[in-house]
């Protein structure tokens, strides 16, 4: 059909969506095939699936003018399956434009009902939205909103704290975090972390605005759950402390470990021994325990630092509670130094107990830039028992490993055997508090918690069907005529629409950047056959401030580093480490201080950048 002949509005609606097409080609990106590298995410595990939200992203091709993009897709690792040593990604899901794409924050897991909850976070290049809490709906592939909370005083949404869910007895809880203008609308002033704890109940949606264990202000830290005392215990360590509420940065020892009893909603504090991390913010850890939980242990792995040490760390530490000892772990084998690789803002999530999967995060200490094992989507494995043929502690992920060995490691440390049976139970000086004594000898059993609707949809149709069945009678031809020009006419406001809002944001992500030197290639070789490969090296993230319209100091959420609104951001280096069994690095930040305010301890601020 000659197109001359076409009716106008044809034409113009051919003509329009050709030059929508063609403006919007170069923007779109598959997070599967054109994956590079992800930080600042947020992951959770559901029914042997991990999900992954929001974060920050480089896609491939990956040049000198790669650009940081918030993630905008909702994927998820099948835990049932293994390719290439690691659970394939897949990223298939619903997610739409009015959920926000954030990084930072938490996605609190439901795996009674069914649901993920998204909190917390900091938005990327866009001013923030009233905090509203949304779920994803595992069982229909949709996401809804809850709504603000109410009922309990003020709570904002917060960044780069530390939270966790208890799926058991439907609560999730939030401490400390980042308060800022790229979390709250309308914040005026420097960021300030927070000293609350917060809580909300999945079944009532409700929330409470709990207290710290102190009045101090912190936020980057980590936190797990460990079935101990009456109902279980909340464990917090590490990070950021916010002394001044101006974003100043103190460091919170390692040795200073937080417990809160969500029994009776009390905290206590418990001093270490063992060999202390060093202080260190933007790491990520998780929890198991032995058969008989005679023990409870907790690994972690790299982290952001603090000067002198300003690049951060590539290594494994475990706390092992009750006798609250820290152990260094089997990597790097040299155990006076740490890898060369360091990393933070990457997920820490244990599958069954017995693996740790390790995905994305920043890294520095590399002149090159290159994508974190894309062929693998970032996704490392730590096998928390070394139950593999070299004993190895970075190894292929097993879907079907789903019990924990207490490895050589702790059992030096605590005695026993790999099933339990741990002798030291209590710490070298004694508890701090006389109540742990009593509580961290009791094993918290599951709370039982019945769904709230109906999950099982075998029988049943996951969407609900049309309410009509009955024929519609034939249109006139008048009718006909007048839907179709109608018809014309709204998809030609549509499209001009949609291209508009793509224009803009093209427009909106092409300004100028922190620019990257190009990646290293890596290989993609499967690592069944990685201990013939040769060593590759990890990947760098493009690390940069958001735009202040307020002139103030904040703290960046990729980069680790304060910088002033008005100056371009930053590049932050990285690099991937090797790939050979249990000696595979994976790595992270670097963050530039100056002095800052006085303390009783040593405090982190840059002086205002040069205008």
């Amino acid at each position: 059909m000659d197109p001359s002949s076409w009716p106008v509005w044809t034409r113009q609606t051919f003509l329009l969506l050709a030059w929508c097409l063609i403006g919007t080609s170069v923007a779109q990106h598959d997070p599967i095939k054109d994956f590079c590298r992800r930080w600042g995410h947020q992951s959770a595990v559901v029914d042997r699936k991990l999900y992954i939200d929001g974060g920050l992203v480089n896609y491939q091709p990956f040049t000198s003018s790669s650009k940081n993009l918030s993630n905008t897709f909702l994927s998820y690792n099948d835990l049932d399956s293994e390719s290439e040593g690691m659970p394939p990604l897949y990223a298939n899901l619903s997610r739409n434009g009015t959920i926000p794409s954030v990084n930072g924050g938490i996605l609190w897991e439901d795996s009674v009902n069914k649901r993920l909850y998204l909190y917390g976070g900091q938005y990327y290049e866009t001013p923030p939205s009233a905090f509203n809490l949304y779920s994803y709906d595992i069982l229909y592939d949709e996401w809804v909103s809850f709504g603000p909370p109410t009922g309990a005083g003020t709570i904002n949404a917060v960044s780069y704290g530390a939270g966790i869910s208890i799926p058991s007895r439907g609560e999730a809880y939030y401490y400390g975090g980042w308060l800022s203008n790229e979390s709250v609308p309308d914040w005026a002033g420097p960021p300030r972390a927070t000293n609350r704890l917060i809580k909300y109940v999945m079944d009532s949606n409700s929330w409470s605005n709990l207290t710290g264990p102190d009045n101090v202000r912190r936020a980057e830290g980590a936190m797990v759950f460990i079935p101990i005392g009456d109902a279980g215990m909340l464990v917090y360590f590490g990070g950021s402390k916010d002394l001044y509420g101006n974003g100043t940065l103190t460091p919170q020892p390692l040795d200073e470990i937080f417990l809160f009893d969500v029994a009776n909603t009390k905290w206590y504090t418990q001093k270490t021994s063992g060999r202390t991390p060093e202080i260190r913010r933007r790491f990520c850890g998780g929890a198991t325990w032995a058969q008989d939980q005679s023990s409870y242990n907790i690994y972690i792995y790299g982290g952001a630092g603090f000067p002198p040490n300003t690049t951060g760390y590539d290594d494994i530490y475990i706390l092992t509670i009750p006798s609250f000892q820290w152990i260094r772990g089997p990597y790097p084998p040299n155990s006076n130094i740490t890898g060369a690789y360091p990393k933070s803002m990457m997920s820490c999530n244990v599958v069954d107990n017995a693996q740790m999967l390790v995905i994305g995060g920043s890294y520095s200490n590399d002149s090159t830039y290159m994508c974190d094992v894309d062929a693998v989507w970032g996704t490392h494995n730590m096998d928390l028992g070394e139950q593999n043929p070299d004993n190895a502690i970075w190894a292929q992920y097993q879907p079907n490993l789903t019990t924990y060995a207490v490895p050589t490691d702790i059992l030096t440390a605590v005695g026993g055997r790999n099933s339990g049976g741990a002798t030291r139970t209590a710490p070298t000086s004694g508890f701090d508090a006389p109540d742990l004594s009593v509580l961290l000898t009791r094993k918290a059993e599951p709370a039982t918690r019945t769904p709230t609707r109906r999950i099982d949809l075998t029988t049943t149709t996951p969407y609900p069907p049309s309410n009509s069945s009955t024929p519609s009678p034939p249109l006139s031809t008048g009718a006909i005529a007048g839907i179709a020009v109608g018809g014309s006419v709204a998809l030609i406001l549509a499209l001009v629409g949609f291209c508009f809002f793509i224009r803009r944001r093209r427009k909106y992500y092409s300004r100028k950047r922190a620019a990257a030197p190009p990646p290293m290639t890596y290989h993609h070789a499967s690592y069944r056959d990685q201990q013939s490969i040769r060593p590759v090296r990890p990947p760098a993230e493009l690390m940069s401030e958001n735009e202040l319209h307020d002139g103030h100091w904040r703290m960046s959420p990729t980069s680790d580093k304060f910088q002033s609104g008005s100056r371009d951001p930053p590049a932050e280096l990285a690099s991937e480490g090797e790939l050979y069994y249990g000696h595979r690095s994976i790595s992270p930040t670097s963050g530039n201080f100056e002095s800052g305010s006085g303390g009783p301890q040593p405090s982190y601020k840059l002086a205002k950048a040069e205008s």
